[in-house]
């Protein structure tokens, strides 16, 4: 098991420090990172905890999936790896058709 977590379902208003504080009730904390938006900076809703151990983010998946914070039931579970992107234009493929070089 990764010591790296996923925790969905945050209220907005969540914090790194609130996190780490809940977090570090279970286990030792490396590090926390709650996802903003890059235009606003609101959070997404979700963040990414490294725990110390792996005992650790067992226990933390144990002791606080479905914790209710803010109303809402969190989802904690291991971090999936970020699935290979294929580097391709914004528009579902690479390349620009045959061309090799430009036409001048």
């Amino acid at each position: 098991m990764g010591r790296k977590l996923y925790v969905g379902n945050l209220p907005y208003e969540t914090g790194e420090q609130e996190l780490y504080e809940i977090f570090g009730q279970v286990g030792s904390v490396e590090s926390v990172n709650v996802m903003r938006d890059q235009a606003t900076g609101r959070a997404r809703g979700f963040a990414f905890v490294e725990m110390g151990t792996d005992e650790g983010a067992r226990q933390a998946i144990e002791t606080l999936h479905e914790h209710q914070l803010g109303g809402r039931a969190l989802t904690v579970n291991e971090a999936r790896p970020r699935p290979e992107r294929s580097g391709g234009g914004g528009y579902g493929g690479g390349g620009g058709g045959n061309r090799r070089e430009p036409r001048w």
